[in-house]
């Protein structure tokens, strides 16, 4: 008799240790098919006005509308988007924190920032990239040059000083990819965001920079700041009386941004399928089409896959150009 209720005690052990595991299962995958049924965070890494707030708010009112909730931007910027990328790291990976990210935070963080507590490659999953941007390299309305070469003459005949928004940000790396391809030196100055850097500049408080044409552009237009030169392969219709830096003094360059979407690692393969084809719907709207455009922002999915070597990739060069910059570690 004994033996009759230990094995009855062992089955029902058993059977209800599968029915709780079917259920936690079950509850995750229904979780999953039900997806989203609250708002959505987006976090920006960055300060607000900078180029990837620009992009989030555009981006963040197609995908409301294809994902049938609301995508919510908020800004959490510091240590080259490494804070707000540890806040979407901790987060439960159930798609409702997401990140925009600047290729910078993959590329360029884990060479600079090594007491991180983050790892890119780890962390994350990578859903698409979303856009490209070009610079715009200008100068303070009261530095004495009105052309990129001047500039780089008057770079090596006095200590000159550039923004940025903040070190290891992809606006700071393209200005040390433009120091060292003209051979010249200049002084960091890292600001907590984009536009701090911006209103500095105009103020003649530090002398260029080479800033992301969404937050530039304008300030370019209206004359607030002197245009030398744009850093993509093309001149910007946007502003087509710049030359390219290439045309301008270093044949050949060209340095653009990108930005992508990721999640923290784990988040279930049917809601980062769903962000995705949210996110491809999106950039069919003409309304967000002709945002970016005037923004200079160029749409651009590529799978997760392509993403991972898009970054390895860059990787590689952005080490080369830390080391030569001797850019110090944080």
């Amino acid at each position: 008799m004994q033996l009759l209720i230990n094995t009855f005690a062992k089955k029902n052990k058993f059977i209800l240790a599968l029915c709780a595991s079917l259920g936690i299962f079950g509850s995750a995958n229904l979780s999953a098919q039900t997806w989203p049924d609250k708002p959505i965070k987006m976090i920006v890494p960055f300060a607000a006005g900078g180029s990837a707030d620009i992009l989030g708010r555009i981006l963040s009112q197609e995908l409301s509308k294809n994902l049938g909730q609301n995508v919510i931007v908020e800004n959490r910027g510091g240590a080259g988007g490494n804070l707000g990328a540890e806040i979407v790291a901790k987060s439960p990976a159930d798609g409702y924190t997401i990140l925009l990210a600047s290729g910078s935070m993959m590329t360029v963080n884990p060479f600079i920032y090594k007491k991180a507590s983050i790892n890119y490659i780890k962390d994350f999953s990578y859903i698409t990239t979303i856009a490209t941007v070009p610079m715009v390299i200008a100068v303070s309305p009261k530095l004495p040059v009105n052309t990129l070469a001047e500039l780089i003459a008057l770079a090596k005949t006095k200590e000159l000083n550039f923004g940025s928004a903040g070190i290891g940000s992809q606006i700071h790396m393209a200005n040390e990819n433009f120091l060292y391809s003209a051979g010249i030196h200049a002084t960091h100055v890292p600001y907590k965001g984009e536009n701090p850097a911006l209103n500095d500049l105009i103020a003649g408080q530090i002398d260029f920079m080479a800033g992301n044409f969404p937050a530039t552009g304008g300030f370019a237009k209206a004359g607030q700041v002197k245009a030398l030169a744009v850093t993509s392969s093309k001149r910007l219709k946007q502003l087509p009386n710049v030359p390219t830096v290439s045309e301008a003094a270093i044949p050949g360059f060209e340095n653009t941004g990108w930005y992508a979407l990721a999640v923290p690692m784990g988040t279930p393969q049917s809601i980062i399928d769903k962000i995705y084809i949210a996110t491809e719907k999106s950039f069919k709207a003409p309304s967000l089409l002709a945002n970016m455009e005037t923004n200079g922002l160029t749409p651009m999915m590529m799978k997760s896959k392509d993403v991972d070597a898009k970054i390895q990739a860059e990787s590689i060069n952005w080490e080369k150009v830390i080391k030569a910059r001797n850019i110090p570690t944080q």
